[in-house]
């Protein structure tokens, strides 16, 4: 049973609603779900009593808790996204496995179960209530879990006004899974001195180290001829992306390293003789890597131009976040707020890089300092999604913790 009784229910509420973001549309936020999600999130936020509830012209909701000390301490901020990633979304139904045996397969549906030979994290639940979908579709809990929780927090404080704490602003915003959602993010009109994404994993994630990351895009222009006289002069152009990805280092991809390794990652492949092309992420935790990365492609690119004798072969680079960790090793603060407010909860603290990015990557190059703390999630993405209501409830506590802290 969780400890907040409105986190669980709020949760499951937030996670029935399909707000899945769409990487193929051109408006902000990417689709219509999201904002009629974000109007109904607004609308609870001045329900709760919280102040200033505002939407941005790039969709975030804005809000504020004043703070009830006359003490002189940091306006801090706690920010969520509400869209979910790309796998079927429509009728997602939340089911609650209570007192999880530590042991058992837990079933989803007749045709899907969380097997602990496949999922060995389950093992680290037991006694736990777990939600989880039915398993046809995601759970949503990145990032539900982390909208849940905030709202929570403050609806927690607005109720226990003996808890003190400074100014605390918080924010909800689209599109974090197709990577544009913090891209215009209104810093100034926030207003924090820094900030939390509560969008992490398992208990005790901190994370203010991530990777560099960019998306490239390859194509290639083709001749196509008879193939029965194709001799010097076909050129195809599938198997010109093949030979591009194959001048990759053969280990630098993701089945292949950890930590703060990077890689090249080709999502697709696709064409014809005439024209193909191979789209890709690259990832680096070193800025000079990452530019190295970036270069190798852009090198293969000119050397087998060079043997075409002609342009044929293009990449379109883009910088998508940088590792935030650059700045905030400049000031630890809100770091070591987090650490030490997660040492008091007798939780421990997980510092570790993160092989992929946050909305406080980019935030964070935006002038607001912030790192990503654990929402709870497991299995992120998949119909395999699980999160536990007593990591979540230690969410909150955290949150709570934090302002406390930041109070004194």
């Amino acid at each position: 049973m969780a400890k907040y009784e409105s986190l669980v229910p709020r949760f499951v509420k937030y996670a029935k609603v399909n707000t899945r973001s769409n990487e193929e549309s051109t408006t902000v936020p990417s689709d219509p779900k999201e904002v009629a999600f974000l109007k109904d999130l607004a609308a609870e936020l001045t329900t709760i009593g919280l102040a200033n509830v505002q939407t941005m012209k790039d969709g975030y909701v804005f809000a504020e808790l004043p703070a009830n000390t006359d003490k002189d301490v940091p306006v801090v901020g706690f920010i969520s996204h509400v869209d979910t990633a790309d796998f079927n979304s429509e009728n997602i139904q939340p089911q609650i496995h209570e007192n999880y045996d530590g042991v058992s397969d837990i079933k989803l549906s007749d045709t899907y179960s969380l097997k602990q030979s496949e999922f060995p994290s389950l093992k680290n639940y037991t006694g736990h209530d777990l939600i989880t979908s039915d398993g046809s579709t995601l759970l949503g809990a990145d990032d539900k879990a982390g909208v849940a929780e905030i709202i929570t927090a403050m609806e927690y404080l607005i109720a226990n006004p003996d808890v003190k704490h400074g100014t605390i602003k918080v924010a909800f915003g689209p599109d974090e899974e197709i990577g544009i959602g913090a891209d215009n993010f209104h810093t100034t009109e926030f207003g924090a001195d820094f900030a939390y994404t509560m969008d992490g994993g398992p208990l005790g994630e901190l994370e203010w180290e991530t990777f560099n990351a960019a998306g490239a895009k390859v194509t290639v222009e083709g001749k196509n001829v008879h193939p029965g006289s194709a001799k010097d002069t076909m050129i195809n152009a599938i198997q010109v992306v093949m030979d591009f990805h194959a001048a990759l280092p053969e280990h630098d991809r993701p089945e292949h390293t950890e930590g703060t390794e990077g890689f090249w990652h080709v999502m697709q492949i696709g064409g014809t003789t005439e024209a193909a092309e191979a789209r890709y992420i690259v990832r680096d935790h070193d800025r000079a890597k990452f530019e190295e990365r970036k270069q190798t492609l852009l090198d293969i690119a000119a050397k087998m131009n060079a043997e075409f004798g002609e342009d044929r072969v293009k990449v379109e680079l883009s910088d998508q976040y940088y590792n935030m960790g650059e700045v905030l090793q400049n000031d630890m603060t809100p770091v070591d707020l987090a650490e030490n407010a997660m040492k008091e909860l007798a939780i421990k603290p997980i510092i570790e890089p993160v092989r992929g990015g946050t909305d406080g990557s980019k935030i964070t190059f935006l002038g607001l300092p912030t790192p990503n703390i654990f929402a709870g999630g497991e299995n992120m993405h998949s119909r395999f999604e699980y999160v536990s209501t007593t990591v979540m409830d230690q969410a909150v506590d955290v949150i709570l913790k934090i302002s406390e802290l930041n109070s004194k």
